[in-house]
């Protein structure tokens, strides 16, 4: 990557990682499910007069929007709600390629790799040690298995997203922002029945400046200009280069939350976090590893 690139992806991990301090913020003035639907919204409304309607079906948009932007947020923030602390949610989301692997195998009967399957016992291991010492900190086993369930929504959304592509229809920043006009419907509806009217109405006219300080950061920041710069760098560079990157994401999570948050992580948890990123490492890295093991010998 060239030095300007390299900032730019810097950049990104930082405005992701630090999107877990902003989202526990919302969450300080907003629901779950009207911060999720707020967002998305502002989301489709800011981006739509930027980014050009893809030509993708609309059943694929809408399968797009439900799982990687729906289901994800839904569980993750109702999750962080009931008890999940910030920067683990940050790191345990990223289980993500994980259950990606799975899924992937399932649906596309793709062949997983034996350093994938060691890789993801690695980080199963982890994830276990990080679930089972919930009481080292102030994480709850329902926000733990709540977040379990967001990374899973982001992987079959994953799966989705490769569906679209196999399909030769558009996959790219314009999809992101265009599927956003999805969400906020069952958002506000699952808020209507979870939060009731009143809740609703009183988070509508009690929302100020710093709450749209939040919704700023999550829809431009951390949604439409994050994609976009990732949209940028993997059109420029191999996936193989750029995915890495996502794995200082956790980093900078568990950092700036424990900085900001006050958020305390137990010394067993320290160990589920350091299993977890070298699984994450291990599936990103293991495969060019091998390659290039191959090619010397060769």
């Amino acid at each position: 990557m060239t030095p300007k690139d390299m900032l730019l992806g810097l950049a990104i991990i930082f405005a992701w990682g630090f999107n877990f301090v902003v989202i526990r913020w919302g969450l300080d003035d907003l629901t779950p499910m009207m911060l999720g639907g707020l967002r998305f919204l502002v989301i489709a409304v800011i981006g739509s007069f930027f980014f050009a309607r893809p030509k993708t079906p609309l059943k694929w948009m809408l399968a797009y929007g439900l799982s990687l932007n729906f289901g994800q947020f839904a569980f993750l923030f109702t999750a962080m709600e009931f008890g999940m602390p910030a920067g683990l949610a940050s790191l345990v989301l990223q289980s993500q390629a994980i259950f990606t692997l799975l899924f992937a195998a399932l649906f596309f009967k793709e062949y997983v790799r034996p350093y994938q399957l060691l890789s993801i016992g690695v980080a199963a291991s982890g994830l276990a040690v990080i679930g089972l010492h919930g009481e080292d900190t102030s994480m709850t086993a329902i926000g733990f298995g709540i977040t379990l369930a967001a990374a899973s929504s982001w992987a079959f959304g994953n799966i989705v997203t490769k569906t679209i592509s196999r399909k030769g229809y558009e996959s790219n920043v314009n999809l992101i922002v265009w599927s956003c006009w999805f969400p906020p419907i069952p958002f506000f509806i699952g808020s209507y029945f979870i939060d009731g009217s009143d809740v609703m109405w009183s988070n509508i006219t009690q929302i100020d400046w710093q709450t749209m300080a939040t919704l700023a950061y999550l829809s431009v920041v951390a949604t439409i200009m994050g994609y976009g710069l990732w949209s940028y760098l993997m059109s420029r560079y191999s996936a193989g280069t750029v995915a890495p990157l996502t794995l200082g994401v956790p980093v900078v999570g568990l950092t700036s939350t424990a900085w900001i948050l006050d958020e305390k992580i137990g010394s067993y948890q320290w160990i589920g976090i350091a299993l977890v990123l070298a699984g994450l490492i291990m599936n990103t890295l293991g495969g060019r590893w091998l390659a290039r093991r191959a090619n010397q010998q060769a």
